[in-house]
């Protein structure tokens, strides 16, 4: 009779994998309010991965499944799809911003090498190249920031009274939040201290949670390191040992964004294939 009574009354109990997720959103949204640098952009990329590696094992519940698979919550199962595709895009714009950084890298490497000692014309010029190619990077960069600033501001209203499925769509909402939350981080930091943080209160309008101060950190990255040792370029010895940090500073988030990447169109698949079950 005991063991009736604990499972009638399981829907009232949240599922262990609500809290997990919990963990991996406050330590997440923690974060923001620390400096922002290159081990801390990485360790965030981390914490994105592990949390949707829960949103994953999540979807694959029974529970989640026979929820946003019935007709009546078509339309929150819509959006949870698009937010994913919106997550996704963000993340393609930081791999391909890194992508191009890294590329642009390697060749000034290359021409400092070979003229190494001789800070000719050459080496001016090719500086000019990286800061060009840099000033386009930073402009698909701030667009995409742009976009972000409405796209998580989309609340969760309905008179439906199945409290189970509106605490799995209200969970999956504020995922999607705090993901592009961290990935203003991700885009900011990749474009340089000129960007300052704007939209941290996208999450604060979808997650109930304790305020979080975020500080505006005006401390110079790997990025904009070089961007200032090519603008006032000296010493192409100076330029190179820049060079060599920046480009591990980027080996290391490209990994970090190809893990996550790669969770977040398995997490995407779960999403499509309760839809189109």
């Amino acid at each position: 009779m005991a063991f009736h009574t604990r499972s009638n009354s399981f829907p009232s109990r949240p599922h262990p994998l609500f809290q997990e997720i919990d963990e991996h959103l406050y330590r997440l949204k923690s974060s923001e309010a620390t400096s922002t640098s290159s081990s801390s952009i990485s360790h965030k990329l981390s914490g994105l991965q592990d949390l949707h590696d829960c949103v994953d094992r999540l979807l694959q519940l029974p529970l989640t499944q026979k929820a946003l698979a019935q007709e009546q919550h078509q339309k929150w199962a819509n959006e949870l799809l698009d937010g994913s595709l919106r997550i996704l895009d963000v993340c393609s714009t930081s791999k391909d911003a890194l992508m191009k950084t890294k590329e642009n890298v390697q060749d000034l490497q290359s021409i400092i090498r070979r003229n190494r000692g001789d800070e000719s014309a050459v080496l001016t010029s090719e500086a000019r190249k990286y800061l060009i190619s840099r000033k386009a990077v930073k402009k698909a960069l701030h667009k995409a920031l742009g976009n972000m600033k409405g796209m998580a501001n989309r609340s969760l209203s309905s008179c439906n009274k199945d409290q189970e499925t509106i605490n799995i769509v209200s969970k999956l909402k504020d995922v999607e939040a705090v993901t592009l939350a961290m990935f203003e981080s991700v885009l900011s930091f990749i474009s340089g201290p000129k960007s300052k943080p704007y939209s941290w209160s996208l999450v604060s309008k979808m997650v109930q949670s304790n305020r979080i101060v975020c500080e505006e950190e005006t401390k110079v990255n790997e990025f904009a390191d070089v961007d200032a040792a090519l603008k006032s370029l000296k010493s192409g010895d100076n330029a190179h040992n820049q060079l060599i940090n920046l480009e591990s500073c980027i080996q290391d988030q490209e990994e970090a964004l190809d893990c996550l990447f790669r969770q977040l169109i398995k997490t995407r698949v779960s999403l499509l294939n309760i839809l189109n079950h």
